[in-house]
C-alpha cells in the first residue's frame, strides 16, 4: 500500500515537473530565435540596415538577419511582413514608403497595419545637375527653365516614388511645376544618367552626388530639408534660397499590428542602443544620413502626420488611389 502511495507520488511529481517545464518553453524570454529582417530598398537604405542589423543582434543576443524583399515601391515587403504572425520575429525596416505605398493603391493596407518599433534615421534629398549647365542654385534654375522651348527633364525612381513626390512639391514651390517632364531612370543611377546627358536634374540622397561634386561634374544646387547635411557642407537648403519646402525621408523599423508589447520593448532597447554606438554615428557621418532615434510612441506619432502630408500631396498630384 506503501509503495503504492509512492509511486503515485512519484507520477504526480514527474507530471507536475513536465506541466511546469513546458509552461516555462511556452514563456520564455524573448527573443529565442533568429529575427528577420524585411529590407525594402537597396543603395542607402540597405546599407544602413546592414549595419543596423549587426549592432542590434549584439543587443539582443539572437541574430537580426536582413532580407531583402525589393519592388512595387515597398509594396512587396511591407505585404510580406503584415502577413506574418505577430510574434516579434519578422520585422520591417520601414519609411515614409508605406504611406505611398497605400495612397497610390499599391498596399490595400495603411500605417496601422504595423506596430512602430523605433525611428533609426533621416535622410535629407539633394538635387543635382550638370555642372555643364553652370547652374549654381535654385534661381540659376528657375530662370533657365523659365525660359526654355521644352520642359526640364527631372530623373525619378518611379512613378509615385519619394524621389517623384519631393521632385513635384519642391519644383511646385519654386513656380516651375507645369515646366517640367518626369522621367523614371529604372535601375539606372542618378549621377550615371546626369552625366550622360538623359536627364537634366535629379533628386536622390546626397551620399550619391558627393565624390561627383567634388569632382566638379555635378553641381548639387539644394538640398530639401530646413537644415544642410553633413556630406555636403556648403550646399544651402532650399529655405535658404527662398523656397518653402522641407521633406526628409526617414527610416525606421515596425513589427505586424498585435505584436506583444514585451517583443516591440526589447526591439527598440536594441535599436536604441545600436544609434547611439559610436560604430553607426560614424557611418552616418560617412555615408550621409543622420542618426535620428525616436521610440515606439514618438515614432507612431510622426508616421500619422507625415501620412496626413502624403496623402495630401498625392491627391494634389492626381496620383492618389
Amino acid at each position: 500500500m506503501e509503495y503504492h502511495r509512492k509511486a503515485k507520488r512519484g507520477l504526480i511529481a514527474a507530471v507536475s515537473s513536465a506541466v511546469i517545464g513546458l509552461g516555462g518553453a511556452a514563456h520564455a524570454e524573448y527573443p529565442e530565435k533568429p529575427v528577420d529582417m524585411t529590407v525594402l530598398f537597396g543603395g542607402t537604405a540597405n546599407t544602413i540596415a546592414q549595419l543596423l542589423s549587426e549592432l542590434m543582434s549584439d543587443e539582443l543576443g539572437q541574430p537580426v538577419v536582413p532580407v531583402s524583399r525589393t519592388g512595387g515601391g515597398g509594396a512587396v515587403g511591407y505585404s510580406h511582413v503584415a502577413g506574418t504572425a505577430p510574434d516579434g520575429y519578422n520585422i520591417v525596416w520601414n519609411s515614409n514608403s508605406i504611406s505611398t505605398a497605400h495612397h497610390t493603391g499599391r498596399v490595400p493596407f495603411d500605417h496601422s497595419a504595423f506596430t512602430p518599433i523605433a525611428r533609426v534615421s533621416t535622410e535629407i534629398p539633394a538635387l543635382a545637375v550638370n555642372a555643364s549647365t553652370g547652374w549654381n542654385n535654385l534661381e540659376d534654375l528657375t530662370a533657365a527653365v523659365s525660359g526654355m522651348d521644352g520642359k526640364l527633364k527631372v530623373g525619378i525612381s518611379g512613378k509615385g516614388s519619394f524621389t517623384h513626390l519631393t521632385s513635384a512639391a519642391l519644383f511646385d514651390a519654386m513656380g516651375v511645376g507645369d515646366r517640367i517632364a518626369f522621367i523614371s531612370y529604372g535601375k539606372g543611377k542618378a549621377p550615371v544618367e546626369l552625366l550622360a546627358g538623359r536627364i537634366d536634374a535629379a533628386i536622390q540622397w546626397p551620399g550619391q552626388f558627393a565624390s561627383y561634386a567634388e569632382a566638379g561634374e555635378l553641381n548639387v544646387l539644394a538640398v530639401t530639408g530646413s537644415e544642410r547635411v553633413g556630406v555636403l557642407p556648403d550646399v544651402p537648403t532650399a529655405q535658404e534660397q527662398g523656397v518653402d519646402i522641407d521633406i526628409s525621408m526617414w527610416r525606421g523599423l515596425a513589427a505586424p499590428a498585435g505584436t506583444p508589447d514585451e517583443a516591440v520593448a526589447k526591439l527598440q532597447a536594441a535599436a536604441e542602443a545600436a544609434v547611439a554606438s559610436a560604430q553607426f554615428q560614424e557611418a552616418a557621418a560617412n555615408i550621409g544620413f543622420s542618426a535620428a532615434y525616436q521610440n515606439a510612441a514618438e515614432f507612431k506619432a510622426l508616421i500619422e502626420e507625415d501620412d496626413a502630408f502624403y496623402s495630401a500631396l498625392l491627391q494634389d498630384l492626381g496620383l492618389a488611389k
